[in-house]
């Protein structure tokens, strides 16, 4: 398989493979506790808890886009931020 095209650095692997043990590990926890416990959170939509895997990785994609975007800066605080923005997700969406 050529996976050429695609310049696969070290942060680019581990981005990939974060978010593969991620869906991994949901699903894992979903085999042994299923149902994911649907709540509503503050933004009134009801979510399970891979609905919140996805909206806190599409937010952080936009913090991360959003700093690059406007800040050109060292990726430290949009990481920070992203972590905060995920813990807020799974907590009270």
């Amino acid at each position: 398989m050529d996976l050429s095209w695609m310049a696969w650095t070290w942060p680019t692997a581990a981005f990939f493979a974060f978010i593969a043990l991620s869906i991994m590990t949901l699903g894992i926890w979903e085999y042994f506790s299923p149902g994911g416990n649907p709540r509503d959170g503050i933004f009134l939509i009801n979510t399970t808890r891979g609905d919140r895997l996805f909206i806190s990785l599409l937010g952080s994609a936009f913090i991360f886009l959003g700093w690059l975007g406007l800040m050109n800066a060292e990726l430290y605080w949009p990481l920070i931020i992203a972590i905060f923005w995920s813990v807020f997700v799974f907590r009270y969406v």
